[in-house]
Parts: structure tokens; C-alpha cells; sequence
């Protein structure tokens, strides 16, 4: 057995769901529950987001209706929980099945106006590095005014896309339900069920913190070991260096 192997078998027998939760992850796709701990509680998750937003290279800066961020790897320790989160890490181990890794990280800003977004997957089944396990961490209330992302129960299991059934996905379906959650709830989702933010109606700005794991021979979104800041890297420990695949 290889050290990747060894680890995973590791991360396998010490990070459990909760039978309910498991049985929602797997059934439904998504699963809504309380978020990680972080240093400072959510207001110092709100702060360090902030920051990391108006701190970040311009390279790293997507702006449409959302404001996207990427690599919250490397911006700051109030980060450095979410990516190992023990349910998380079981959700791959559900759904993955294999020794896996992080694939990247993001923040997102849904600005305010934004209109809803069409339901897509973000894999299709069977494509190359599936399956995959997204997260979406909420630094702000998720509701159904401000954007709160909507899923279709199940509809991972009908291996197809959206846009095979539905003429125009940005319609509402008949069995969606909106994920709303307190700030610091995380959602947690197979990223091959139909799912996408709904339109933001508040006049606020909607923030979260999102990423996806993939299998451990796909390829990563980010590479974070070209990326891996020094500081970062005497950081963190083991386990967050065998799920970014760094040290």
C-alpha cells in the first residue's frame, strides 16, 4: 500500500457522517449542516474574506454578476479549516471513493441584481475526473432573496445535464429546493446534481467561500504546490498537505 493509499484509508476510518446526513448526501445530492469552526467566529471569517477580496491580485479576479476570487489556500489561516473539515473529507470519501484532493478553492461575491443563474452540473457522470464533491461555505445568510443556490433532489442519479430535459434551464423546475442556511452553514453536494444560484433580489451583496475535491489522478484546477505560499506551507499539517497534494 502507498503513503497516498495509507493516508486515505486513514482519513476513510476517522471521518464519518452521520447516518441521516449520509443518506440526504447520497440521496438527494446536497446536504446543508454547520460549518467548521473559524478563528474569530463568522465575524472573523467576514473580515479576512473582505480583506482577501480587495487584497487580491488582479489575476486571480473574475467580475460578472459575481465577483469571483481564486485560491483561498493561500489567504489566511481563517481559511485553513474549511478544506479539511472532517464531514467534508467523509463526503469524498462517499462519494469519491478513492484517495482524493482538493482541485481549488474560491471566494464568490454574488453581487446584487444578479439574475438567476441556469441549472448545469459541474461534471457530468462519467467524464473524465468524476465524481467530484463541491462545497459551498456561506460567510453570509443564505436565503431565498439574496441568491441562495437551488438544487434538483436526485437528479445526480439521472446521469444526464439539465439542458436533456429541461428547454430552458434558468426556468424554476418543479422539484427544486432552495439550500438557505445561517452564515457559517456549509453545504456540502455531489457535483454532478443539477444545481445553481437563484437570483439575488436583496440589494446585498451574497458572500461564500466554494471549492470542489476531485479524484487524486485528475487534474487540479489550481496547482497548489507551484502556488503554495512558504508561510502557508509551515502552516498547515499533514493532513491539509495530503489533500492539496503539496510537501
Amino acid at each position: 500500500m502507498t503513503a497516498t493509499d495509507a493516508m486515505y484509508q486513514a482519513i476513510a476510518a476517522q471521518s464519518q457522517l452521520p447516518a441521516d446526513v449520509a443518506s440526504q448526501l447520497r440521496d438527494a445530492g446536497f446536504v446543508v449542516i454547520p460549518g467548521p469552526a473559524t478563528p474569530g467566529g463568522i465575524e472573523g471569517l467576514s473580515e479576512a474574506y473582505d480583506y482577501a477580496v480587495a487584497t487580491a491580485d488582479a489575476a486571480d479576479v473574475r467580475v460578472s454578476s459575481s465577483t469571483r476570487v481564486t485560491d483561498f489556500v493561500n489567504r489566511g489561516p481563517e481559511f485553513d479549516g474549511i478544506y479539511v473539515f472532517p464531514p467534508l473529507l467523509a463526503a469524498c470519501c462517499l462519494i469519491i471513493g478513492r484517495p482524493f484532493k482538493l482541485s481549488g478553492t474560491r471566494a464568490r461575491t454574488l453581487e446584487p441584481g444578479a439574475p438567476v443563474e441556469a441549472l448545469h452540473v459541474d461534471v457530468k457522470p462519467g467524464a473524465d475526473g468524476w465524481p467530484i464533491v463541491g462545497f459551498i461555505m456561506m460567510v453570509d445568510v443564505f436565503d431565498a432573496a439574496n441568491g441562495a443556490t437551488r438544487f434538483v433532489p436526485g437528479s445526480h442519479s439521472t446521469l444526464r445535464e439539465p439542458g436533456e430535459f429541461m428547454s430552458n434551464p434558468t426556468n424554476a423546475h418543479e422539484e427544486e429546493v432552495v439550500a438557505g442556511g445561517p452564515a457559517g452553514s456549509i453545504i456540502i453536494f455531489d457535483a454532478s446534481v443539477w444545481h445553481s444560484h437563484t437570483a439575488n433580489r436583496s440589494g446585498q451583496r451574497r458572500r461564500s467561500i466554494q471549492g470542489h475535491f476531485v479524484p487524486r489522478d485528475a487534474r487540479a484546477s489550481v496547482d497548489h504546490a507551484a502556488r503554495m505560499r512558504p508561510e502557508v506551507l509551515g502552516r498547515i499539517g499533514n493532513l491539509a498537505k495530503y489533500v492539496l497534494a503539496v510537501g
